[in-house]
């Protein structure tokens, strides 16, 4: 709840300061933001901004779940199916129990060596490993990782990705159509007759130039959040296991392994990660074992 009402304060804030911008930006080209929008006020563009840069988020984690189980061929498993199994369920339930969260479900999917967690409520969540990284780590090293992802459901990381890309999703699309507007008015030079035939497909034009140029700045912004809650998990995953070391063993143990793609949607609460850039999900396995090396010694006991 508190999450929730901190992300509509934000939201309300992002509100008054881009109404404080937009009027700005009119006074300055000779316009106003009624003519902008088709002389309704900044209200509806707002409206349609979130409404359309939180559904698709909004959508994506209500079905992230039953998205992934299809997409990954997850196989739900209670610890029945066998030893290797039941050690995994009863892992994720001891660590389940020390971060303070309900039992998620638990799935097995074949491919390589990659592990992640997803759902739309933290107390409601499923986290699963491939085939291949059962094989190729330790039990401890494995341990490691399902810490990891249990510090990324116990932090809340699936819903505060999500509303992260919804909130900048709501920049994008509102800037997008206010400087298209902008453009539109100024190249119809207080034309009526231009504003209504080729301006408006000039404005469309540019309102897909802007959404494709403010996307990419908006995925830098949500991918550099993305690196920040890993380092996060990472330390979550220490403060769990009571060492950083089980951690940094799982790191360097990934760095010899081919790593498991995975979706988009979930890329982000994945254990592996490619190269540091701009657009990466996860830091360099070289930054977090630096990280968690680096860790103050009270850390464990706070």
């Amino acid at each position: 709840m508190k999450r929730i009402l901190t992300f509509l304060l934000t939201n309300l804030v992002a509100v008054l300061t881009l109404t404080f911008i937009a009027e700005l930006v009119c006074r300055f080209c000779g316009t106003s933001v009624g003519e902008l929008i088709g002389g309704e006020g900044l209200m509806p563009l707002f409206i349609f901004a979130f409404i359309f840069g939180m559904a698709g988020a909004l959508i994506s984690l209500m079905l992230s779940k039953t998205i992934v189980k299809v997409s990954m061929k997850c196989k739900t498993i209670d610890g029945s199916e066998g030893e290797a199994e039941k050690w995994l369920v009863m892992t994720v339930a001891d660590l389940a129990q020390r971060a303070g969260v309900k039992m998620p479900e638990v799935a097995i999917y074949p491919g390589e060596a990659n592990a992640f967690a997803t759902g739309m409520r933290r107390n409601a969540a499923l986290v699963a490993v491939s085939t291949r990284i059962m094989e190729q780590m330790s039990r401890e090293e494995l341990r490691a990782v399902l810490a990891h992802e249990m510090s990324h459901v116990s932090n809340g990381d699936m819903v505060t990705m999500c509303l992260t890309q919804g909130v900048v999703n709501t920049f994008v699309i509102f800037f997008s159509h206010l400087l298209a507007g902008v453009i539109r008015v100024a190249a119809s030079n207080g034309k009526e007759r231009d504003r209504r035939g080729g301006g408006y497909f000039l404005y469309h034009m540019c309102v897909q130039l802007f959404q494709f140029l403010f996307g990419i700045l908006a995925a830098m912004v949500v991918m550099w959040y993305s690196r920040r809650r890993e380092y996060a998990a990472d330390a979550g995953s220490a403060k769990l296991l009571g060492s950083p070391f089980p951690m940094i063993a799982a790191l360097r143990r990934l760095g010899n392994l081919e790593p498991g793609v995975l979706p988009d949607s979930i890329k982000a609460f994945g254990i592996a990660g490619g190269r540091t850039s701009l657009f990466a999900s996860h830091p360099s396995l070289e930054d977090r074992i630096n990280a968690l090396t680096n860790l103050p010694p009270d850390f464990m006991m706070k």
